[in-house]
């Protein structure tokens, strides 16, 4: 049955079934790394076996943000080259109400409880704190810069504030590129995305000493880690159109397949050795993220790959709330230790180290869970209404 001519037509679909799942992995890594900086390292002399095991595996766990960036420029390019490919245009505003109505709400909460509930609860319970950390930074979306200026010390408020960087680096992010992409026509976006990596790489050359200046500024800078974003814009844009390389991409096999990943993992595991303070630390991100950002192909495409991250329906459902898991893990690590202490555990005990890990998990789960569907999601439905393209 046809539909009458003013009917409205039903908007496009794009959705990419298995980068949930990597999402909640990605996550897993970061949350990870902080129990390894929080409260893992107490075993270091009673269980030195397990500790190393941790330190080994977990140390880079940051580079989880990393895999965030590339897959973030990979996402955000392709819905809007598809809109612009749609209708010929890309409405930034729309865009902007988007990505304000998914990232502020949680965003701002956790300001609010980080910079004014949280010296109130810690005065209340006798440990009084001086925040060092500056609200108008964190405002105005430039958290990052703040976290250079106070490095290698973190927030006081910590469990709430210390991972708002990278938000506030995305924020950044999603300002200017759909400008971009609006005003330079699509056959030039190659090299619009090839000029910022290489821009990125050549900022990254002036800071590559192994002081806690230049290895803030490689970490936390919007201009040093803008090229993992741009990176994952250039894979959007080949993988928006048939080509060589998206064909090449659709037929890896399995051996193909199964380098990409021992690349990430090597990479990551021994990236101070290979990246050390040099020329070599300009190329990090750029090298890590290419491997990061076939994995992301890898997912959506290829026919060779080992498992589909989208049949395990619990992991893809937990990426859902990756948001909310990322923001709020640390206030669970929190949480976590602050029962442990009470109860009165030995902390050196690498069984209760794996207790704690457990606990911190399931409340952070809890948490996430608690702020997508009873805050988050009136949020995100209006959201939809801005949308050219859904799920």
């Amino acid at each position: 049955m046809q539909q009458p001519p003013h009917a409205p037509q039903p908007k496009p679909r794009i959705f990419f079934p298995n980068l949930d799942g990597l999402r909640f992995f990605s996550f897993f890594v970061v949350f990870m790394h902080h129990c390894l900086m929080q409260f893992v390292q107490y075993t270091r002399e009673s269980a030195p076996g397990f500790f190393n095991a941790q330190e080994f595996l977990f140390t880079f766990g940051t580079l989880g943000v990393n895999f965030f960036f590339v897959l973030s420029g990979f996402l955000i390019t392709y819905l809007l080259i598809k809109e612009k490919e749609y209708t010929k245009t890309i409405r930034v505003g729309n865009f902007y109400i988007r990505r304000i109505l998914r990232i502020w709400p949680l965003y701002f909460m956790c300001l609010f409880l980080g910079f004014l509930v949280y010296p109130v609860v810690s005065k209340m319970m006798g440990t009084p704190v001086q925040e060092i950390a500056n609200p108008w930074n964190y405002l105005l979306f430039g958290g990052n810069f703040d976290y250079i200026r106070i490095y290698p010390a973190v927030p006081e408020a910590f469990p709430l504030l210390l991972v708002l960087w990278s938000v506030a680096i995305e924020e950044q992010f999603y300002l200017v590129w759909p400008v971009i992409l609006r005003f330079v026509h699509m056959r030039y976006y190659k090299y619009v995305f090839i000029g910022v990596i290489l821009s990125s790489l050549v900022f990254r050359a002036f800071y590559t000493g192994d002081s806690e200046a230049h290895r803030a500024i490689r970490d936390f800078h919007s201009l040093s880690v803008i090229g993992d974003m741009a990176l994952g814009a250039l894979l959007a844009y080949y993988c928006s159109f048939p080509n060589k390389f998206l064909t090449f991409i659709t037929n890896l096999g399995k051996p193909a397949v199964a380098l990409i990943y021992a690349g990430a993992i090597g990479f990551s595991l021994f990236k101070n050795v290979i990246f050390a303070p040099g020329i070599a630390s300009v190329f990090e991100r750029l090298i890590i993220g290419c491997f990061f950002g076939l994995i992301i192909l890898e997912q959506n495409y290829a026919k060779g790959s080992f498992l589909k991250l989208g049949k395990w329906k619990t992991v893809s459902k937990l990426g859902v709330y990756t948001y909310g898991l990322y923001c709020l893990h640390m206030l669970a690590i929190y949480l976590a230790i602050r029962i442990v202490v009470k109860m009165q555990w030995n902390q050196a005990d690498p069984w209760i180290a794996v207790i704690t890990i457990g606990i911190a998990l399931a409340v952070a789960i809890v948490l996430s869970l608690a702020s997508y569907h009873f805050f988050e999601k009136w949020f995100l439905r209006l959201k939809d209404r801005f949308a050219f393209i859904t799920k």
